[in-house]
């Protein structure tokens, strides 16, 4: 076994492997304890399941949790609902798709993001995150601190294709 291996990379599904997992503090200060908090509440799907709601008319969120400096929401998303090309201000956060598949966009390109996939960002992270499938998604944001401004961008024109 390569050294690199570990038992996380092997089993792949991080939610399937919850006897690996740390729990997390009850208050976490590093960008680990914050993923590993995420993680936690994406297990406890007895707890957070039962409050998603789909609205076809805009994305449904609902604030699940706040702690010292921090706040975690719940998203859900139909079929075609995206947030529009935007950063998170001063925070920081972590994304993680807990059913479904989102899509996310940025300058360097776009990612599918299936359920158990995370994102961490920094503040002044610009993305996208689009549900590009047939199916309803939901995701789960911790933002530190909590989320107080989400500027929206212009969308990135692409460039003009050269003629002949």
């Amino acid at each position: 076994m390569n050294s690199s291996d570990s038992d996380l990379q092997i089993a792949g599904d991080l939610l399937e492997v919850q006897h690996l997992l740390r729990p997390a503090p009850e208050h976490p200060a590093t960008v680990a304890e914050f993923v590993g908090l995420a993680r936690t509440i994406a297990a406890d799907r007895d707890h957070w399941a039962p409050l998603v709601r789909y609205d076809a008319t805009t994305r449904w969120y609902h604030r699940l949790h706040t702690g010292p400096g921090y706040e975690v929401w719940l998203l859900s998303w139909v079929p075609g609902q995206g947030s529009g090309l935007h950063d998170h201000g001063p925070s920081s956060g972590v994304l993680t798709v807990l059913d479904g598949e989102l899509t996310e966009r940025t300058d360097r390109g776009k990612r599918t993001l299936g359920a158990g996939a995370q994102r961490v960002f920094a503040p002044g992270y610009v993305h996208e995150v689009v549900n590009d499938s047939l199916e309803p998604a939901v995701s789960l944001h911790v933002y530190y601190p909590g989320l107080t401004d989400m500027p929206m961008h212009a969308a990135q024109c692409a460039p003009a294709a050269a003629t002949a």
